[in-house]
């Protein structure tokens, strides 16, 4: 059986070593505990995931420093992700009583409506490097309360973050034959995502991996499949005197997690006769960013990419924005040949004619001035994701225009792109997503409606279309 090794980004060190896992093997095992589990009472599957967020408070300094060291997150960082763990309970809880809960309604001749959930059986969940607890927590935990069973894949790069998570739900509970996890690389990811005893699919990860699964998907569609993808996502700085705080949004938009976050800004839309002044200012402040290893003190504002082969992408990528005619506002340096720090860059990218639409995931961003405010929504809108944009802007008018106008399942006004909050839907439209937000909104593909028209006695008759008899 193979071995899947994990190293840490900031140091290179090996972190764990593992099997990889049987797919058929664990789909199996949680095909066997979905019914038990489906049986449970939702009063029983809820305290289960309350014990779970216990186990995570008692363990947040052990999980901290597994996310840390394995991702590369500064310290502050994985724990506001363990944090975010926590918290996902009691938003799931609150979110599966509002948009599933059970209703009745009245119905004509004394008979009644109820309206029910059930589990969907099996749920596969891929989950990515960038947020490795924090986002397949919020497909597990849904998914666990509403009485599926789930086969968790984590990253391969982040297998020990993925094990830790599993082994505070077992801890709290949750039957292993309930939950259970495969370790492995793409090939499991690919053989889970096909496996004929999973009833769906819940999804956060790159653009071209969720359209290969929508394309895998679309003869079956007895299977849910939610899809959580990228974003090119823009930010508009216009008509705004405070170009610092302008700054300030801009950096924490674009350079926030090493702009490893789906939400990150990739494109700043910034009105001609402000560039300049904002140029300056973000300069100056991206200058003074420390990018550090996860314990250094003082701590890091952002830490290292999450390996060597990511960094020498976003490298080339920088400079192949350059020989397109790009003009470099802060180039993206490379500290330690060895490890995968990489210092903000900026690059104007106004003269560019031809703009790659790509998820470039990472601390690069790309500078567009225009001079027409419908211009730069039209400039927003350039692209064929649809996560995330941010209007920075003094004119309450303009962000009523930009609303409208903007082609994004967020839309943010004078706060940055990324930071979205679990006890609302998340999700795009266009290459981010299908139509299926996660967060709050991710008790609806957890379970599915049942209609019952329903009545104590059975009361029928026919008064038309019958011969004498």
């Amino acid at each position: 059986m193979a071995e899947l090794i994990s190293y840490e980004p900031a140091t290179g060190a090996e972190l764990w070593r593992g099997a990889t896992s049987d797919v058929d093997q664990e789909v199996a095992a949680a095909r066997e505990g979905f019914v038990p589990w489906a049986a449970r009472s939702l009063s029983f599957r809820i305290e289960t995931l309350r014990r779970f967020a216990n186990v995570v408070r008692q363990r947040a300094d052990a999980f901290t420093e597994v996310i840390a060291r394995e991702t590369g997150k500064p310290l502050w960082e994985a724990r506001t992700e363990v944090d975010s763990v926590v918290a996902k309970v009691d938003i799931s809880v609150t979110a599966y009583a509002e948009r599933t809960a059970q209703r009745r309604m009245d119905a004509p001749m004394n008979s009644r409506m109820a309206l029910r959930h059930k589990p969907h059986g099996v749920l596969a969940v891929l989950g990515p490097y960038n947020f490795p607890a924090h986002l397949p927590n919020g497909h597990i935990v849904p998914a666990l309360i509403a009485g599926n069973a789930v086969v968790f894949k984590p990253s391969e790069k982040t297998p020990a973050t993925g094990l830790f998570l599993v082994e505070c739900l077992h801890a709290a509970g949750v039957p292993t034959e309930t939950m259970r996890v495969v370790i492995g690389g793409p090939a499991e990811g690919r053989a889970l995502a096909a496996h004929p005893d999973i009833d769906g699919l819940l999804f956060t990860g790159s653009a071209r991996t969720g359209i290969a699964l929508n394309r895998a998907f679309a003869e079956k569609p007895e299977k849910i499949l939610a899809l959580e993808m990228g974003g090119n996502n823009p930010i508009l700085v216009w008509d705004t005197p405070d170009l610092h705080t302008a700054a300030v949004l801009v950096t924490q938009s674009a350079f926030t997690t090493a702009g490893q976050r789906c939400t990150a800004a990739r494109r700043l839309i910034v009105q001609d006769t402000l560039a300049d002044g904002l140029l300056g200012e973000l300069t100056r402040l991206t200058n003074r960013l420390i990018v550090g290893a996860p314990h250094d003190e003082p701590q890091p504002f952002m830490g290292p990419v999450i390996d060597n082969e990511t960094a020498d992408g976003l490298s080339e990528s920088f400079l192949a924005l350059m020989m397109k005619g790009g003009r470099p506002v802060r180039h993206m340096a490379r500290p330690d040949p060895e490890r995968p720090f990489l210092t903000p860059g900026i690059i104007d990218v106004t003269d560019v004619s031809e703009r790659p639409d790509m998820e470039l995931f990472g601390p690069l961003l790309q500078v567009v001035r225009v001079d027409d405010f419908d211009a730069a929504i039209a400039e927003a809108n350039a692209t064929r994701y649809g996560l995330s944009a941010s209007l920075v802007s003094q004119t309450p008018a303009l962000f009523d225009r930009f609303w409208a106008g903007a082609r994004a399942g967020i839309v943010n006004w004078n706060k940055p792109t990324n930071g979205a909050s679990s006890s609302a839907p998340f999700g795009g439209i266009g290459w981010s997503g299908n139509h299926r937000p996660s967060a709050y909104y991710a008790a609806d593909y957890c379970a599915y409606p049942v209609v019952s028209n329903e009545a104590d006695a059975a009361r029928a008759s026919i008064g038309i279309g019958l011969a004498d008899g």
